[in-house]
């Protein structure tokens, strides 16, 4: 029998890119809300009751009330909003920080898919404080830079305009107060006492992402070198699918924020000498940051191989 899924939100970038990864699989029966009915209440809890798996594409208070009518004790949720990625009863889905964590996924009925700017933050200094290597009390700095289409319908249309604003071609630094929506789950998930100090960057470019920290050595425990901050690493994720460490010997003289677009896959690039090192997380916002990384959780919550439909 086919798993029946259903997106709530369907023609928002999240719901449109999940519908392209799974509309052609043969595993799933997909269910679709006719357009004209995709604000009728009565309609949704309908279809939110009929699927085992469902996916929330939707801004935080209309995935609260898309949770609050689900009656069907045998419904899966992912929430790829910012509504329960720090909610008690949700699991956090992010697979690769641990065997723990993956196997939380699975069971789960309700997993909060990660933010994309949190991703890139996570991969890098979660496991860093596992490892005993950065201080949960470290005071992290981090910046990341993403394609416009992170910003929804709205910004696409504003970059992709023919008569949109000559200052769109240049960099936007924004998040200004400090106060990012995805730094609550970067705290938590990351185990950190104090929240980073996070600068998202918007640039004119559709989608790719690298998020980048930077460290002080001597502020490490035992003061670890670039080379070793990498070791620790590579041994980290090994054997992981989509999560890789590039060598530090291999690390490239430049990185391009588009270089893994299209695709599920987040390398960690380590770069520095033995006082200071920068690890930079280089992925796609729309994929491992946001819905691909969403269908990896469903194939985990399914029991398939989780990289099924993402190659």
């Amino acid at each position: 029998m086919k798993t029946k899924v259903y997106i709530d939100g369907q023609v928002g970038t999240t719901g449109l890119q999940i519908f392209e990864r799974i509309g052609t699989r043969d595993d799933l029966d997909l269910l679709r809300i006719d357009e004209d009915k995709r604000h009728d209440l009565d309609e949704r809890k309908k279809f939110l009751n009929s699927a085992d798996i469902v996916f929330l594409c939707l801004p935080d208070a209309g995935a609260i009330e898309a949770v609050s009518l689900i009656e069907n004790p045998a419904v899966r949720v992912i929430d790829a909003s910012t509504a329960h990625r720090t909610s008690d009863g949700w699991t956090y889905g992010f697979p690769e920080l641990s065997k723990e964590q993956r196997a939380a996924i699975a069971r789960s009925k309700r997993v909060a898919n990660p933010g994309c700017h949190a991703t890139g933050l996570i991969a890098s200094v979660a496991p860093l404080i596992r490892m005993g290597i950065l201080p949960d009390d470290y005071p992290v700095a981090c910046y990341s830079l993403t394609g416009y289409s992170g910003g929804g319908k709205k910004m696409i249309a504003q970059y992709e305009s023919e008569n949109r604003d000559e200052k769109l071609a240049s960099p936007c630094i924004y998040g200004l107060t400090l106060r990012h929506k995805h730094v609550p789950e970067m705290q938590k998930m990351t185990g950190l006492k104090h929240a980073p100090v996070f600068m998202p960057v918007v640039d004119d470019y559709y989608k790719g992402m690298a998020t980048s920290i930077m460290l002080q050595n001597r502020l490490l425990m035992g003061r670890p070198g670039a080379a070793d901050i990498c070791k620790i690493l590579q041994d980290y994720y090994a054997g992981e699918h989509f999560v890789t460490v590039l060598p530090y010997e291999a690390a490239p003289g430049n990185i391009y924020a588009n270089a893994l677009a299209g695709t599920n896959h987040l390398r960690l690039f380590v770069c520095g000498n033995e006082e200071q090192t920068t690890v930079t997380a280089l992925f796609d916002n729309l994929g491992k940051g946001a819905s691909g990384a969403a269908v990896q959780n469903m194939n985990i919550m399914l029991g398939l191989d989780e990289a099924t439909g993402l190659e």
